[in-house]
């Protein structure tokens, strides 16, 4: 493999209480080889690792295009297949490789644009799940920011309740990923995965969806608002709230022409009578968000997110369009324990809400979910994160836009705006 660069970090961020985001990390360039040398625990080894002790920090070479890294062996690409799960023509041209130590981790986050389907090459993984509704109890924020990654502030594997007391609401889904396997991800769920083995090696496909039209412009929004603020409050250092990865021009004039050309691109896939239409029911508080929208013909995700594959409600005749070897995985359930690992693994409490009613059973789609409870828990949020008295009470700049960029806001956001601009047309 062509050398690369990668996260160094301390491997003992996972006991702290905040997510070990990537703007805190080391990055080094290095082979393969000189991975794999390092992770061998030679510690007196020269090279781009001689300054961090395999005992105390972990690597991972994440987020890595097949494209960059094989252009000269294009052969390569045929040998990723996703054609099994329902997707004819797809391999390594449209998929990214993965390498990391025991220990490597990425902060809880979600995808705003499409699915997601892994395929475990080497080692296990362990993936913490959690479903689009909620979303509230995740604490999400756009700092640092980085398109088309929602991150939690939450370290969900030691949470702090008493700074995030809305987490205990969240239902977890742990999964072990072996070699051999699959996990397909649905749109807009929730993950922490970690390296439990030595060296681990994933490949991963995002899937392109119908919603992701619209997404596109809630991206663009919210990257006009980051960078806005963020540059007007430090123009001299972006690197305390840029994730590493996002490397692109951050000006306003920039960003005004990729929200137009975001807006513009879904009049040209949809016209103006496929408008998303807004309806803001007022009762006492509570508000419905009424979405038409043609949705991808693989799967009703926004509609009925709650019978995602992951679920047990989901029918058999469900999981077909992504073909056979993709299995459910069903909540509640302790399956026996493989030589290849990958059974599901339940947290108790975590699957059963405050009025004791259990995640499997749950029958209600997102659409009939009212927005009370999730208005409440963003309204906790905020208070549960202040630690002075209210008279001392410091208002930053990310306080804002987490409140600004929130997803549900800048859903709302964006079908304003598409709406208004469809009657200029």
């Amino acid at each position: 493999m062509a050398a690369d660069s990668g996260a160094i970090t301390n491997e003992d961020s996972g006991e702290e209480e905040a997510p070990q985001f990537e703007t805190t990390c080391s990055y080094v360039e290095a082979t393969l080889e000189e991975f794999l040398t390092w992770n061998c625990d030679r510690s007196s080894i020269s090279g781009p690792f001689r300054d961090y002790d395999h005992s105390k920090f972990w690597a991972y070479a994440d987020y890595k295009y097949l494209v960059s890294l094989f252009e000269d062996k294009t052969d390569i690409f045929q040998d990723v297949i996703w054609s099994d799960f329902g997707f004819p023509g797809r391999n390594g041209q449209e998929s990214t490789l993965w390498i990391g130590s025991m220990g490597a981790h990425t902060p809880c986050h979600l995808d705003t644009y499409g699915c997601n389907l892994v395929f475990q090459v080497q080692g296990r993984k362990r993936w913490h799940l959690f479903p689009p509704e909620d979303t509230p109890f995740l604490y999400p924020t756009r700092i640092p920011y980085e398109e088309s990654s929602v991150f939690s502030k939450i370290n969900v594997v030691n949470p702090d309740l008493k700074r995030f007391p809305q987490f205990w609401k969240a239902r977890r889904h742990m999964v072990t990923l072996s070699p051999g396997q699959v996990l397909f991800v649905p749109r807009h769920w929730w993950h922490y995965v970690e390296s439990i083995d030595p060296v681990t090696v994933s490949i991963n496909s995002w899937i392109e969806l119908e919603e992701d039209h619209q997404a596109r412009v809630e991206e663009a929004i919210t990257r006009m608002l980051v960078c806005a603020l963020k540059t007007a409050e430090n123009p001299h250092d972006t690197r305390a709230w840029l994730n590493p990865t996002e490397v692109e021009e951050t000006s306003h004039e920039v960003n005004c022409r990729y929200l137009n050309g975001a807006v513009s691109a879904f009049f040209d896939h949809y016209g103006t009578s496929k408008v998303v239409e807004t309806q803001a029911l007022s009762t006492n508080g509570e508000y419905v968000i009424k979405e038409e929208l043609n949705v991808h013909n693989h799967m009703e995700v926004e509609q009925t997110s709650s019978h995602s594959l992951t679920l047990g409600t989901v029918k058999q005749e469900a999981a077909s369009p992504f073909g056979p070897d993709l299995v459910p995985v069903i909540p509640g359930s302790q399956e026996p324990p493989s030589e290849g690992g990958g059974m599901f693994e339940s947290e108790g409490e975590d699957f059963v809400d405050k009025n004791g009613k259990r995640f499997g059973k749950l029958h209600y789609t997102k659409r009939q979910r009212m927005m009370s409870e999730s208005e409440n828990a963003v309204v906790e949020q905020i208070a549960s994160n202040s630690t002075v008295a209210p008279s001392q009470t410091f208002i930053s700049t990310d306080d804002l836009l987490d409140c600004l960029v929130n997803p549900q806001v800048t859903r709302i956001v964006a079908q304003l705006l598409i709406q208004g601009r469809s009657l200029q047309l």
